[in-house]
């Protein structure tokens, strides 16, 4: 039990403790939690909450007194869905600081980095933290281990506008305090804090920032690389020129699909945002350029940002004067529900709508469960949506022999790229209709267990002068689904650790060596690398290689 842990324990009274056991009891001998609960009130009313259940039960633990019990621990830990990707997100933002952006849609707020509120949820913890990211990370990594989640896995998420905007010197000072905070102890230069991390009890299994389409090129990607970037977002908005010139977005079409074909050809994950109801769409454009977005861009993931009326935009004086009309809720429900069943089996959909609070709303949609709203609708229809959330197994428990293997095969510019799969025994039939595939066609509406993108350049690929990846196929992501599981360790029916990501490898590797690559290369992050070295790969300048043949 680390010492963080401890402490989280150590602020509830004995009382509140010893109350929390009796309820744990319950739950052990088969209680529903929420009824055990109520079957011991406070006593000066109201019920105990989950992380003190949580707290009283790593308590028990550090004493002795109990065995760890993953079952009683997943029925007490509080929004499990955190970690039921496999993995564990602490978000943290940069400092407000000037953007190149001057979009007539994001709100401005000098106490905040541009286009964020002061009170969506992520934003809200930077601000009492003053920015800074040693205290973020080690808060949100209290937090959430306080609440039962496992925390030996992190993916980082920087978020706080145009990343590449920011001085070198600060984005390396404020990555190593991330990295001090994960490894709880100091290091002079982000290098030894990169060592450390490979072995950290907590460690950076992924690293996103995100920045615009016009500030990728090949210098800065090496620069991402050094950082341990893994994963790219960027804001696409549209995909139709005149809607982006409107509402003075600063780049072009052209200049996304440029910058989408650089970080894949650089194995960086890519994540694209997407905005309907900008000034000058309709219902009906907006759903034309959503289908845009597979010609070509074929993001890994994408965050469906709906245009959102607040005060201190440009936008704000547009509607003013009666030059733009907000979509109700009615018509954005409609109109996600239209175009989700047409997202590919290779891509995720992270968001349906920011977490902007309702009360920063002018006019419009001021909902925030979009998301349940579009799925209870594709319900009603009887349509099945095909993206990857939709198809995680989450805490479905299964037996690993039954997965069978899937693979998509799709080409965006001068790469082929194959999504290579475990998924489990489903309604072939349903899901060929649900995605659209003519019948006969390799499908399957199983749950998704794990996935590996494999990317396949040909020779004239753009350059990302990077030796590592000469001559190489790449691996720009190994994901195996399923409640995070800590490094090492095993639960019965678990995918986590159960020999999926590296039978994926070896499925690569052939496919690789069968196509004429003479290498193999992974864009590793920082806490994952001994996974791969453990597996046959060398480390290389930025990334981490396997000869073939």
């Amino acid at each position: 039990m680390d010492s963080e842990v401890w402490l989280k324990a150590r602020r509830y009274t004995p009382e509140q403790l010893d109350l929390a056991m009796k309820v744990l009891e319950e739950i052990r001998s088969g209680q529903v939690v929420a009824e055990a609960v109520r079957h011991h009130p406070m006593p000066d009313g109201g019920y105990l909450a989950k992380h003190v259940l949580v707290a009283a039960y790593r308590n028990m633990l550090s004493r002795g007194g109990w065995l760890p019990d993953a079952h009683l621990l997943a029925q007490i830990r509080m929004k499990p869905v955190r970690s039921l990707s496999g993995v564990t997100t602490v978000t943290v933002l940069t400092k407000p600081y000037p953007c190149p952006g001057r979009c007539i849609f994001c709100p401005s707020d000098i106490r905040m980095p541009k286009s964020y509120v002061p009170d969506e949820p992520g934003a809200r913890r930077a601000l009492e933290h003053e920015f800074d990211p040693y205290a973020q990370v080690s808060a949100r990594l209290e937090a959430l281990s306080a609440v039962g989640h496992p925390t030996d896995k992190i993916e980082l998420l920087i978020l706080g506008g145009t990343w590449s905007a920011y001085p070198h010197d600060y984005q390396e000072w404020f990555i190593r305090r991330c990295f001090e905070a994960l490894n709880q102890r100091e290091s002079p230069t982000l290098a030894e804090a990169f060592t450390v991390n490979e072995t950290s009890q907590r460690r950076n299994v992924g690293l996103v920032i995100e920045t615009r389409p016009d500030h990728i090129n090949p210098r800065m990607l090496v620069w991402l690389r050094k950082l341990g970037v893994t994963k790219v977002q960027m804001g696409a908005q549209s995909f139709d020129d005149h809607i982006l010139e409107l509402n003075r977005r600063g780049h072009t079409v052209q200049q996304t699909l440029q910058a989408v074909d650089l970080l894949r050809a650089a194995g960086f994950k890519i994540v694209l945002h997407w905005m309907p109801n900008l000034l000058g769409a309709t219902l009906e454009s907006d759903r034309e350029d959503f289908s845009k977005m597979w010609e070509g861009f074929c993001p890994d993931e994408i965050k469906i940002y709906p245009n959102q009326l607040i005060e201190s935009t440009e936008l704000f004086r547009y509607w003013q004067r009666g030059q733009f009309k907000p979509y109700t809720t009615e018509e954005l429900v409609t109109l996600l529900a239209d175009v989700k069943p047409t997202i590919p089996r290779y891509c995720r959909v992270n968001r349906v709508i920011r977490d902007i609070p309702s009360t920063y709303v002018i006019a419009g949609n001021k909902r925030t469960s979009l998301r349940q709203d579009v799925h209870q609708e594709l319900k009603k229809r009887q349509v099945r949506c095909q993206c990857i959330r939709c198809r995680e197994i989450r805490s479905q428990m299964i037996d690993p022999n039954s997965l069978r293997p899937e693979q998509v095969v799709y080409q965006t510019g001068q790469i082929e790229n194959h999504f290579l799969s475990y998924v489990t025994a489903g309604d072939r039939l349903a899901a060929r209709l649900a995605s659209g595939q003519p019948d006969g066609a390799q499908a399957a509406s199983g749950r998704l267990a794990g996935f590996l993108r494999l990317a396949l350049p040909r020779e004239d690929a753009p350059q990302t002068d990077m030796a590592d990846l000469e001559r190489a196929a790449i691996i720009r992501e190994v994901h195996v689904y399923g409640q995070s599981l800590q490094v090492g360790a095993e639960a019965d029916g678990a995918t986590q650790h159960s020999g999926l990501g590296t039978s994926l490898l070896d499925w690569a590797e052939q496919i690789a060596h069968r196509q004429g690559f003479l290498r193999l290369a992974v864009i590793s992050a920082v806490g994952t690398r001994q996974y791969y070295l453990e597996r046959g790969f060398e480390r290389g300048d930025l990334y981490l290689v396997k000869n073939l043949g």
